[in-house]
């Protein structure tokens, strides 16, 4: 039977969204067994080893680079928990960009004395990538560790990350974000998701394709950090030069770090619209890399990345087509499933409004919310709207770890490592509890 062309165009955009969501991973795994299997015939034949070992001698010079503004609930969470990495003491050092902070978070650090800890004041904004640039030029540390003022790293995160760099033929290599609820709030399906484009990365490193990385466990190699490109997603358009540059870009799933998902609805979409204008920005960008001759680097970019980015478009194309065939055949079916997917997405939306968890609307309305995310961040990139400076994402409801909270709370001092420089610093400041109002009003 021939299809008309509203057919035709109907039938490749649903072939494409079912493609990027279920058919590339099913590729991808195929592809990853067959690359295991070629791996494991080696080993049998050469008895060399395959996996990649933490050489105890190899411990290069790091030094964790964090951009921020206007962090003062977490800043000095932060501090601490790098100062506990397991890495040697005199290997690491750690540089703090204060991007013109406008609440207490300058004055927070202004008071901590650690001799590897360093603060850069900007008094301009300058963006996340141009500070965390800057950073890079004042340390002469092998490797940069770039992180965020709202990520725990795991204790060992870091000798996980800089391990592969014992092969000079690695440039960069990515952590895994592991992302967590904040107490007291529903994460819809945004947890789910997250293990799901984690497994998508674990199997195109298999296969040698990994493109981008998190921007908050991201290590590379100094004298490769030159961004070529302003991007407001920095933690894919650096790996992706890097790997245009020759060098290998690696997923490490045991390099773990871990990040509350936004606490709010508006929070998340915010921080979705704004990922989203960068990912159209970063794609026009590079359309280079689409070039069919670059192998599966192309084909991963296209199937993971480009078809992702124009989902809305393929949805909103399918629905009006089917729309428009209503009364041909059993459109009128495949209407009314898109309508009931839009439909259980409100519902979940409402309820979330209401205070009221998702529950099994949770995966229409997170796919719904992303393209309509996608959609408004497209035109967002269009009408240049979108900024390489923007304001953090709304933080949860964690430890309270202003300024005031900290001169009021004593026990503060307790949370830091009494075997570091760190701790009296820290507890200088719980003893100030009798500090007047003015000089409180004044912070």
């Amino acid at each position: 039977m021939k299809l008309s062309a509203l057919e035709i165009i109907f039938w490749t955009c649903i072939c494409a969204v079912a493609y990027n969501y279920v058919g590339y991973p099913l590729v991808l795994f195929a592809l990853s067994v067959l690359s295991q299997a070629k791996s494991d015939f080696r080993f049998l034949l050469s008895r060399a080893g395959r996996r990649q070992s933490r050489s105890a001698e190899y411990v290069p010079q790091v030094a964790v680079l964090i951009s921020v503004y206007n962090e003062e609930s977490v800043i000095l969470a932060k501090v601490k928990n790098t100062l506990e990495l397991d890495y040697p003491e005199g290997q690491i050092e750690i540089l703090i960009g204060l991007d013109a902070p406008t609440d207490s978070t300058a004055e927070i650090l202004s008071r901590l004395q650690c001799g590897s800890l360093r603060v850069v004041h900007f008094p301009e904004r300058q963006g996340k990538l141009k500070v965390l640039s800057s950073l890079a030029e004042q340390t002469q540390a092998e490797i940069l560790v770039l992180t965020d003022a709202n990520t725990t790293l795991e204790r060992n995160c870091i000798r996980n990350l800089v391990r592969h760099f014992a092969n000079p033929g690695v440039g960069a290599v990515s952590g895994e974000e592991t992302r967590i609820a904040a107490p007291g709030t529903d994460p819809a399906a945004e947890s789910l998701y997250w293990k799901y484009e984690s497994a998508l990365k674990f199997l195109e490193n298999r296969l040698n394709c990994t493109l981008g990385g998190n921007g908050s466990v991201l290590a590379l190699r100094r004298h490769l950090f030159r961004p070529k490109k302003q991007s407001i997603i920095e933690d894919f358009q650096i790996p992706l030069e890097i790997r245009l540059k020759g060098y290998r870009v690696i997923y490490d799933p045991e390099a773990i770090a871990i990040e509350e998902i936004a606490p709010t609805t508006n929070a998340q979409s915010a921080r979705r619209v704004r990922i989203a204008a960068g990912d159209y920005q970063t794609l026009f960008a590079n359309l280079g890399c689409l070039n069919p001759r670059k192998g599966l680097l192309a084909f991963c970019f296209f199937s993971h990345k480009v078809l992702r980015w124009i989902t809305p478009w393929l949805l909103l194309t399918g629905f009006v087509c089917s729309a428009l065939m209503i009364k041909q055949g059993g459109f009128a079916i495949l209407l009314a499933a898109q309508s009931a997917l839009y439909l259980s997405a409100y519902v979940g939306y409402r309820r979330k409004k209401q205070g009221k968890p998702a529950s099994v609307f949770s995966a229409p309305l997170h796919f719904c919310t992303m393209n309509a995310a996608l959609l408004l961040g497209f035109f967002r990139y269009l009408n240049g709207r979108q900024k390489l400076i923007w304001n953090p994402t709304l933080r949860g409801a964690g430890p309270d770890m202003t300024l005031r909270n900290m001169i009021r709370k004593p026990a503060m001092s307790s949370l830091v490592n009494p075997n570091r420089s760190f701790e009296s610093s820290v507890a200088r400041e719980a003893n100030l509890q009798t500090s007047s109002p003015e000089k409180l009003g004044a912070v």
